[in-house]
């Protein structure tokens, strides 16, 4: 063996563990992505719950906050009458 093969065998070994380097440095990107959306995602609503509570405060029980409908519940049909 030569000396330009070996140090091209340890160009490709170096370039194979910069590129799984690479692969763990992506998938830690995109968990600490998706954490962060996660967090900020439940600052809105925590934040939304916060400012629909002081409004009904403020209003003095006159405007009440809205309830969300059950995720899993199926939707309400509106019901109409022929009077």
């Amino acid at each position: 063996m030569t000396y330009k093969s070996l140090g091209f065998a340890a160009l490709l070994a170096v370039s194979s563990i910069a590129l799984v380097g690479c692969e763990q440095a992506e998938k830690s990107a995109q968990q600490l992505m998706g954490q962060a959306a996660e967090t900020a995602k439940r600052a809105i609503d925590d934040t939304h719950k916060a400012a629909e509570q002081a409004i009904s405060e403020a209003s003095g029980g006159l405007i009440s906050p809205k309830e969300k409908p059950a995720e899993d519940a199926e939707p309400s049909e509106t019901s109409t009458k022929t009077i």
